[in-house]
């Protein structure tokens, strides 16, 4: 196929109007900002009140001991002020309200990453896992004393020999029926549980997920409640052990340690039995025939935590990018176009680049951040809960949060360099912040094998669609779509195909329209799947070890897939964000970001898109001269566009975004300007040489 089947000609017309800065544009900030507030606006302005509390805030310096017991204070702080139970039961005195119980969890991350992270422990993954796999049974005897934090406790499912793997873990639950119990075991090392967090300190119980298997038959991983240390002594119970992780790379405010059992019995009833049940006599039953589907059922659990990464991921971006972007709006370096006055940093060409296309980024990580949560309270409300619904939140949760915690990692790495040395003082949170969230690359599934997952639903989706198909019509199928509906979970429908593969292309195409930039961006999803479908075509066919090593082969390209997929997830929701501006000049100047986002996508993989034909050399050229006059347009509104993320001094505890700089570039204008009329500046050396040449 060649260059779009259609030529681009450089002047073709915009979606916008024109491609000079407008003076007269203007952005209504707190109209975006609430709309960047999203569904959940009157919780996130609670929370944000709530983490502006110094009590709250990380003391950089602690030891890892110190900084533990300061955020296991922090956890009763919430408690008291009742910020723990937005997701829990109303007879248990919660809210139900989960889209807001995620939105006020992430906005902690302003505070400190380790009091997200282990009130996340607490009452998103521990009190989540007895809440959506226990029964009332459990409901009742349990939840109450996670809520109040009379039961710190631990979700114990990653293994030493198998992170990721959840299905092979080695930990069993083999019941006993002469005594109606399960004897909980780690039979070797690299069955131990670890990094759990509360594990080495706080935990009094956990969550502990085994192989459950009972009169012979293993019917694979189940959660049990198992008691772990004595609340008074806070000594392991017979047959728990435990380690302590020690000091981490970031997030040492968590106790996150070791476990392992030695044949510890639980009652039978400790048996988180919502999917699965034995009866007394060793009877297994579960409501789910499939042991697969029965077992994503009960990992579904891990998936709250997988959002809030993602929006705690955009929260740190957004702060990072604040800081940033004021100090480069004060900052002033080099003489380049005035003899007395020096440069804002801002101003430079490649200081735009750095920060504006990242600022771009974090709007499009912001936008798909906020549909994902609606999807999220949609599943675990009820009202929009069938087996297509959590598949659908499952794989938009995969493709989503790695892009934003890679992405979050690269932002603050950037803006850390961007302000110099300043930008690695730990007063200015860089530094603290990219270690504390160095990790969420890596927990709660790691990045890559979430992708994975991803793309596996998307040849799920080929395989059904388009078995047929070729890929020349495979791309008109992603040019034919109206709107992204088709891409929120997987390829479309092939119905949408056979409306849309007779739409008339549209003759001429700037880069920065829109329908060109979601041609772009689709038609690299959908070939790049096609070509690995077609590279895989018969493998299910083969001996097991063959096929294995044939996916391998591709299995790079496959994730390579997912993650363009991810990115046309976050162009879309940009994208259908803007429809929602009123205020002109806002969504003006909104849709120059998102083009700009659009467009670093395109120029990301200029490579892919030059080697399969879809655009030529010349049109490949253009695309950093389009980026460069949308960074001119841009630029007079950069400190608008970070005011409406809505973090104040107390959120962002940057001395460099006090506006103490642009005190300090004052103070020295103002000096050496009095020096200059005074006369008693001395002259410069090439001044002196030039009179004396003159002479």
């Amino acid at each position: 196929m060649t260059e779009l089947d259609f030529e681009l000609p450089d002047a073709a017309p915009s979606t916008d109007s024109g491609d000079d800065a407008d003076d007269s544009v203007r952005i209504d900030v707190a109209a975006l900002a609430e709309q960047l507030l999203g569904p959940w606006a009157a919780t996130r302005h609670e929370a944000r009140e709530l983490a502006g509390h110094p009590e709250l805030h990380k003391i950089e310096g602690l030891t890892h001991h110190e900084h533990r017991e300061r955020v296991f204070g922090q956890l009763k702080y919430l408690v008291d002020h009742k910020a723990v139970h937005r997701a829990y039961p109303r007879e248990h005195g919660g809210y139900e309200d989960h889209g807001a119980n995620i939105a006020g969890f992430e906005e902690l991350v302003a505070a400190d990453p380790s009091l997200q992270i282990k009130a996340g422990v607490q009452w998103g993954l521990f009190g989540a896992a007895v809440l959506h796999l226990g029964t009332e049974e459990h409901h009742a005897k349990w939840l109450p004393g996670i809520m109040s934090l009379d039961i710190p406790g631990c979700f114990a499912m990653t293994e030493i020999g198998h992170g990721s793997d959840v299905a092979s873990i080695a930990t069993t639950a083999t019941y006993d029926p002469k005594a109606e119990e399960f004897i909980i075991h780690t039979p070797f090392k690299a069955a131990w549980k670890d990094y759990i967090g509360n594990a080495a300190k706080d935990g009094l119980a956990a969550v502990v997920f085994a192989q459950l298997i009972t009169k012979g038959v293993n019917h694979g991983v189940h959660a049990f409640f198992v008691p772990l240390r004595d609340a008074e002594t806070h000594e392991f119970l017979p047959g728990v052990g435990g380690e302590d992780d020690g000091i981490k790379g970031g997030l040492n405010g968590i106790d996150n340690g070791r476990l392992h059992f030695d044949n510890v019995r639980v009652p039978r009833t400790n048996l988180l039995n919502r999917y699965g049940s034995v009866a007394t006599d060793g009877t297994y039953s579960s409501p789910i025939a499939s042991p697969g589907r029965r077992f994503f059922t009960m990992l579904g659990t891990l998936v709250q935590g997988r959002v809030s990464l993602d929006g705690a991921a955009t929260v740190a971006s957004k702060l990072a990018l604040t800081v940033a972007l004021r100090y480069a709006a004060e900052r002033r370096q080099f003489n380049a176009s005035s003899e007395v006055a020096e440069e804002v940093l801002l101003d430079y060409q490649r200081h735009q680049r750095r920060l504006l296309p990242r600022l771009a980024t974090t709007y499009a990580m912001s936008f798909a951040h906020e549909q994902l949560l609606e999807k999220f309270d949609g599943v675990f409300s009820g009202r929009s809960d069938t087996d297509k619904d959590r598949q659908d939140l499952e794989t938009l949760a995969a493709a989503l949060k790695p892009l934003s915690t890679w992405n979050a990692l690269d932002i603050l790495q950037e803006c850390r360099e961007a302000c110099g040395g300043s930008g690695f003082l730990i007063e200015n949170r860089f530094a603290s912040l990219r270690a504390d969230l160095d990790v969420y690359a890596t927990f709660e599934g790691d990045n890559n094998v979430l992708l994975q997952l991803v793309a596996k639903r998307l040849l799920n989706d080929y395989a059904k669609e388009f078995r047929t198909v070729s890929i020349g019509a495979l791309a008109k199928f992603a040019l034919g779509q109206a709107t992204g509906v088709a891409y929120k979970t997987g390829l479309g429908a092939v119905a949408q195909f056979v409306r849309d593969s007779g739409r008339a292309q549209r003759a001429a195409l700037a880069l920065r329209d829109e329908d060109t930039q979601r041609f772009l961006l689709a038609d690299r999803v959908q070939t790049m799947v096609a070509e690995v479908a077609q590279a895989l075509h018969g493998a299910n066919r083969l001996p097991q070890a063959e096929a294995a090593a044939r996916f391998n082969a591709h299995q790079n390209e496959l994730i390579e897939a997912a993650r363009a997929h991810g990115e046309l997830l976050q162009w879309e929701a940009f994208t259908e964000a803007l429809a929602e501006i009123a205020d002109p000049g806002t969504r003006k100047v909104l849709t120059w970001l998102r083009d700009l986002f659009g467009l670093s996508l395109v120029e990301k993989h200029l490579a892919w898109y030059l080697m399969n034909g879809r655009l030529s050399m010349q049109r490949g050229r253009t695309v950093g001269e389009y980026i460069n006059r949308l960074l001119t347009k841009l630029r007079p509104h950069a400190l608008d566009l970070v005011a409406a993320f809505g973090y104040g001094p107390e959120h962002l505890r940057a001395s460099i975004a006090t506006g103490e700089e642009a005190q300090r570039q004052a103070e020295a204008a103002a000096y050496f300007e009095a020096q200059r009329a005074s006369g008693a500046a001395p002259r410069l050396e090439k001044h002196t040489k030039t009179s004396e040449r003159k002479s």
